[in-house]
Protein backbone atom coordinates (compact mmCIF):
# COMPACT_ATOMS: atom_id res chain seq x y z
CA UNK A 1 0.00 0.00 0.00
CA UNK A 2 0.87 3.53 -0.47
CA UNK A 3 3.12 5.24 1.99
CA UNK A 4 1.15 9.18 1.15
CA UNK A 5 -1.14 10.72 4.21
CA UNK A 6 -4.28 9.10 2.86
CA UNK A 7 -3.20 5.60 1.43
CA UNK A 8 -7.03 4.55 0.77
CA UNK A 9 -6.97 7.78 -1.44
CA UNK A 10 -3.81 6.86 -3.23
CA UNK A 11 -5.69 3.23 -4.03
CA UNK A 12 -8.53 5.12 -5.25
CA UNK A 13 -6.30 6.25 -8.03
CA UNK A 14 -5.12 3.20 -9.73
CA UNK A 15 -6.01 2.09 -13.00
CA UNK A 16 -9.72 1.17 -13.56
CA UNK A 17 -10.56 1.57 -9.73
CA UNK A 18 -12.30 4.65 -10.37
CA UNK A 19 -14.39 3.59 -13.46
CA UNK A 20 -14.95 0.45 -10.58
CA UNK A 21 -16.22 2.99 -8.17
CA UNK A 22 -18.79 4.60 -11.17
CA UNK A 23 -20.18 1.37 -11.83
CA UNK A 24 -20.81 0.58 -8.44
CA UNK A 25 -22.57 3.69 -7.71
CA UNK A 26 -25.29 3.77 -10.53
CA UNK A 27 -25.61 0.30 -9.57
CA UNK A 28 -26.67 1.26 -6.36
CA UNK A 29 -28.51 4.15 -6.95
CA UNK A 30 -30.99 2.43 -9.59
CA UNK A 31 -31.99 -0.20 -7.16
CA UNK A 32 -32.66 2.28 -4.49
CA UNK A 33 -34.68 4.21 -6.71
CA UNK A 34 -36.65 1.04 -7.34
CA UNK A 35 -40.39 2.47 -6.28
CA UNK A 36 -40.93 -1.09 -4.22
CA UNK A 37 -37.85 0.84 -1.72
CA UNK A 38 -40.81 3.26 -0.82
CA UNK A 39 -42.77 1.24 0.47
CA UNK A 40 -41.19 -2.04 1.54
CA UNK A 41 -37.46 -1.18 2.32
CA UNK A 42 -37.29 -3.57 5.06
CA UNK A 43 -38.44 -6.79 3.47
CA UNK A 44 -35.94 -6.26 0.99
CA UNK A 45 -33.43 -5.37 3.73
CA UNK A 46 -33.92 -8.60 5.69
CA UNK A 47 -33.88 -10.85 2.39
CA UNK A 48 -30.91 -9.33 1.62
CA UNK A 49 -29.52 -9.98 4.94
CA UNK A 50 -30.86 -13.85 4.79
CA UNK A 51 -29.23 -13.87 1.19
CA UNK A 52 -25.92 -12.10 2.57
CA UNK A 53 -25.16 -14.96 5.32
CA UNK A 54 -26.21 -17.22 2.90
CA UNK A 55 -23.47 -15.83 0.79
CA UNK A 56 -21.02 -15.82 3.50
CA UNK A 57 -21.19 -19.21 4.77
CA UNK A 58 -21.09 -20.76 1.25
CA UNK A 59 -17.22 -19.36 0.50
CA UNK A 60 -16.25 -20.75 3.94
CA UNK A 61 -17.81 -24.36 2.71
CA UNK A 62 -20.94 -24.48 3.75
CA UNK A 63 -22.64 -23.96 0.75
CA UNK A 64 -26.52 -24.14 1.25
CA UNK A 65 -29.17 -23.55 -0.77
CA UNK A 66 -31.39 -20.53 -0.22
CA UNK A 67 -34.61 -22.43 1.24
CA UNK A 68 -32.69 -24.74 3.35
CA UNK A 69 -31.52 -21.59 5.11
CA UNK A 70 -34.74 -20.34 5.40
CA UNK A 71 -36.12 -23.81 6.48
CA UNK A 72 -33.61 -24.84 8.89
CA UNK A 73 -33.80 -23.36 13.01
CA UNK A 74 -31.27 -25.99 14.00
CA UNK A 75 -27.64 -24.59 13.32
CA UNK A 76 -25.64 -26.84 15.74
CA UNK A 77 -26.06 -30.30 14.37
CA UNK A 78 -22.51 -30.40 12.55
CA UNK A 79 -19.70 -28.66 11.19
CA UNK A 80 -21.23 -26.42 8.39
CA UNK A 81 -24.80 -26.21 10.12
CA UNK A 82 -22.84 -24.38 12.64
CA UNK A 83 -20.62 -22.36 9.89
CA UNK A 84 -24.32 -21.29 8.68
CA UNK A 85 -25.58 -20.36 11.51
CA UNK A 86 -22.63 -18.22 12.78
CA UNK A 87 -22.93 -16.25 9.27
CA UNK A 88 -26.72 -15.35 10.08
CA UNK A 89 -25.37 -14.04 13.23
CA UNK A 90 -22.93 -11.69 12.09
CA UNK A 91 -25.15 -10.61 9.44
CA UNK A 92 -27.23 -9.66 12.30
CA UNK A 93 -24.89 -8.10 14.29
CA UNK A 94 -23.28 -5.94 11.52
CA UNK A 95 -25.78 -3.28 11.86
CA UNK A 96 -25.55 -3.08 15.82
CA UNK A 97 -21.75 -1.92 15.35
CA UNK A 98 -22.04 0.85 12.44
CA UNK A 99 -21.62 3.87 15.18
CA UNK A 100 -18.43 1.69 17.30
CA UNK A 101 -16.73 0.67 13.94
CA UNK A 102 -15.25 4.13 13.27
CA UNK A 103 -14.04 5.26 16.52
CA UNK A 104 -13.38 1.38 17.81
CA UNK A 105 -12.59 -1.19 14.90
CA UNK A 106 -10.59 -3.78 16.64
CA UNK A 107 -13.60 -3.75 19.77
CA UNK A 108 -15.65 -4.30 16.78
CA UNK A 109 -13.68 -6.99 14.94
CA UNK A 110 -13.07 -8.87 18.51
CA UNK A 111 -16.85 -8.46 18.89
CA UNK A 112 -17.50 -10.39 15.20
CA UNK A 113 -15.20 -12.71 16.07
CA UNK A 114 -17.18 -13.86 19.41
CA UNK A 115 -20.22 -14.05 17.76
CA UNK A 116 -19.23 -15.79 15.33
CA UNK A 117 -17.30 -18.36 17.61
CA UNK A 118 -19.95 -18.58 20.13
CA UNK A 119 -17.52 -19.79 22.60
CA UNK A 120 -15.84 -18.75 25.61
CA UNK A 121 -12.69 -20.07 25.30
CA UNK A 122 -9.40 -17.54 25.46
CA UNK A 123 -8.70 -17.34 22.48
CA UNK A 124 -11.88 -16.27 20.65
CA UNK A 125 -12.43 -12.74 20.57
CA UNK A 126 -8.53 -11.54 20.52
CA UNK A 127 -5.88 -11.93 17.85
CA UNK A 128 -4.17 -14.89 17.54
CA UNK A 129 -0.85 -15.21 19.53
CA UNK A 130 2.59 -16.04 18.73
CA UNK A 131 2.16 -20.34 18.32
CA UNK A 132 -1.80 -20.66 17.79
CA UNK A 133 -3.12 -22.34 15.07
CA UNK A 134 -5.59 -21.01 12.40
CA UNK A 135 -8.70 -23.06 11.16
CA UNK A 136 -9.31 -21.26 7.91
CA UNK A 137 -8.77 -24.58 5.86
CA UNK A 138 -10.02 -22.63 2.31
CA UNK A 139 -7.44 -19.92 2.37
CA UNK A 140 -3.93 -21.61 2.08
CA UNK A 141 -2.00 -18.57 1.07
CA UNK A 142 1.33 -17.88 3.62
CA UNK A 143 0.39 -17.14 7.18
CA UNK A 144 1.57 -13.40 8.97
CA UNK A 145 3.06 -14.70 12.16
CA UNK A 146 1.25 -12.94 15.47
CA UNK A 147 3.73 -10.07 15.54
CA UNK A 148 3.11 -9.13 11.67
CA UNK A 149 -0.80 -9.55 12.46
CA UNK A 150 -0.35 -7.20 15.27
CA UNK A 151 0.92 -4.67 13.74
CA UNK A 152 -0.41 -4.64 10.60
CA UNK A 153 -4.09 -4.68 12.77
CA UNK A 154 -2.94 -1.79 14.40
CA UNK A 155 -2.32 0.12 10.67
CA UNK A 156 -5.50 -0.72 9.34
CA UNK A 157 -7.58 0.55 13.22
CA UNK A 158 -5.44 3.82 12.58
CA UNK A 159 -6.45 3.65 8.96
CA UNK A 160 -9.85 4.23 9.51
CA UNK A 161 -9.85 6.07 12.87
CA UNK A 162 -8.57 8.54 11.13
CA UNK A 163 -10.73 8.58 8.39
CA UNK A 164 -10.31 8.65 4.35
CA UNK A 165 -11.74 10.50 1.35
CA UNK A 166 -11.31 7.65 -0.28
CA UNK A 167 -14.49 5.97 -1.86
CA UNK A 168 -16.38 3.34 0.38
CA UNK A 169 -15.64 0.26 -2.12
CA UNK A 170 -11.88 1.39 -1.74
CA UNK A 171 -12.29 1.36 1.82
CA UNK A 172 -14.63 -2.15 1.98
CA UNK A 173 -12.22 -3.82 -0.65
CA UNK A 174 -9.12 -3.03 1.65
CA UNK A 175 -10.84 -4.09 5.19
CA UNK A 176 -12.02 -6.84 3.75
CA UNK A 177 -8.59 -8.05 1.55
CA UNK A 178 -6.25 -7.14 4.88
CA UNK A 179 -8.28 -9.48 7.06
CA UNK A 180 -8.52 -12.07 4.44
CA UNK A 181 -4.78 -11.91 4.27
CA UNK A 182 -3.98 -11.59 8.07
CA UNK A 183 -6.52 -14.04 9.19
CA UNK A 184 -6.21 -12.20 13.00
CA UNK A 185 -8.08 -14.87 14.92
CA UNK A 186 -7.92 -18.73 15.03
CA UNK A 187 -11.03 -19.28 13.30
CA UNK A 188 -13.73 -17.44 11.56
CA UNK A 189 -12.11 -15.38 9.46
CA UNK A 190 -13.66 -15.42 5.96
CA UNK A 191 -16.98 -14.40 7.85
CA UNK A 192 -15.38 -11.65 10.09
CA UNK A 193 -13.74 -10.29 7.15
CA UNK A 194 -17.36 -10.48 4.77
CA UNK A 195 -18.84 -8.85 7.92
CA UNK A 196 -16.30 -6.29 8.26
CA UNK A 197 -16.41 -5.00 4.46
CA UNK A 198 -20.23 -5.35 4.94
CA UNK A 199 -20.32 -2.75 8.04
CA UNK A 200 -18.01 0.01 6.32
CA UNK A 201 -20.66 -0.54 2.64
CA UNK A 202 -23.54 0.48 5.44
CA UNK A 203 -21.80 2.88 7.69
CA UNK A 204 -20.39 4.59 4.84
CA UNK A 205 -24.02 5.91 2.76
CA UNK A 206 -23.29 3.70 -0.37
CA UNK A 207 -25.77 0.74 1.32
CA UNK A 208 -27.58 2.81 3.83
CA UNK A 209 -30.24 0.32 4.25
CA UNK A 210 -28.17 -3.47 3.74
CA UNK A 211 -29.68 -3.76 0.46
CA UNK A 212 -26.26 -4.55 -1.57
CA UNK A 213 -25.37 -8.02 0.10
CA UNK A 214 -21.44 -8.17 -1.50
CA UNK A 215 -21.80 -11.51 0.00
CA UNK A 216 -23.91 -12.98 -2.84
CA UNK A 217 -21.73 -11.19 -5.03
CA UNK A 218 -18.78 -13.13 -4.02
CA UNK A 219 -19.80 -16.40 -3.63
CA UNK A 220 -21.55 -16.03 -7.53
CA UNK A 221 -18.08 -15.09 -8.38
CA UNK A 222 -16.91 -18.28 -7.28
CA UNK A 223 -14.52 -19.29 -4.65
CA UNK A 224 -11.53 -20.16 -7.41
CA UNK A 225 -12.04 -16.17 -8.67
CA UNK A 226 -12.39 -15.51 -5.00
CA UNK A 227 -9.08 -16.59 -3.98
CA UNK A 228 -7.05 -15.28 -6.86
CA UNK A 229 -8.56 -12.32 -6.72
CA UNK A 230 -7.27 -12.04 -2.69
CA UNK A 231 -3.86 -13.23 -4.37
CA UNK A 232 -3.97 -10.19 -6.28
CA UNK A 233 -4.89 -8.42 -2.89
CA UNK A 234 -2.01 -10.20 -0.85
CA UNK A 235 0.67 -9.32 -3.82
CA UNK A 236 0.72 -5.38 -3.07
CA UNK A 237 1.50 -4.92 -6.67
CA UNK A 238 -0.93 -1.81 -8.05
CA UNK A 239 -2.50 -4.67 -10.66
CA UNK A 240 -3.34 -6.93 -7.91
CA UNK A 241 -4.56 -4.15 -5.55
CA UNK A 242 -7.02 -3.09 -8.45
CA UNK A 243 -8.40 -6.29 -9.55
CA UNK A 244 -9.36 -6.98 -5.73
CA UNK A 245 -10.86 -3.80 -5.58
CA UNK A 246 -12.56 -4.54 -8.86
CA UNK A 247 -13.66 -7.72 -7.86
CA UNK A 248 -15.41 -6.25 -4.78
CA UNK A 249 -17.08 -3.91 -6.93
CA UNK A 250 -18.57 -6.72 -9.15
CA UNK A 251 -19.83 -8.69 -6.07
CA UNK A 252 -21.83 -5.44 -5.04
CA UNK A 253 -23.18 -5.04 -8.55
CA UNK A 254 -24.46 -8.85 -7.81
CA UNK A 255 -25.66 -8.41 -4.69
CA UNK A 256 -27.41 -5.06 -6.81
CA UNK A 257 -28.50 -7.84 -8.97
CA UNK A 258 -30.08 -9.95 -6.70
CA UNK A 259 -32.33 -7.31 -4.20
CA UNK A 260 -33.77 -5.86 -7.56
CA UNK A 261 -35.10 -9.31 -8.48
CA UNK A 262 -35.99 -9.00 -4.78
CA UNK A 263 -38.05 -5.69 -5.60
CA UNK A 264 -39.49 -7.00 -8.89
CA UNK A 265 -41.09 -9.95 -6.87
CA UNK A 266 -42.48 -7.79 -3.84
CA UNK A 267 -44.20 -5.89 -6.72
CA UNK A 268 -45.61 -8.78 -8.69
CA UNK A 269 -46.98 -9.46 -5.18
CA UNK A 270 -48.20 -6.39 -3.99
CA UNK A 271 -49.69 -5.94 -7.88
Amino acid sequence: MSTTADPLAALGALPGVAESVESVRKAVDRVYGHRIMRRRSNAVTSEAALRAARGSAALSGADWALEEVRRRTDFGTDDKARMMGAALRLTAEAGQLLSIWRQSPLRVLARLHLVAAASDESRVGRPRQAGEAVDEPLIELPLPDAREVSGRLDGLADLIIAGSSAPALVTAAVVHGELLALRPFTSHNGLVARAAERIVLIGSGLDPKAICPAEVGHAEQGRAEYLAALEGYVSGTPEGMAAWIAHCGRAVEFGVRESTAVCEALQRGAA
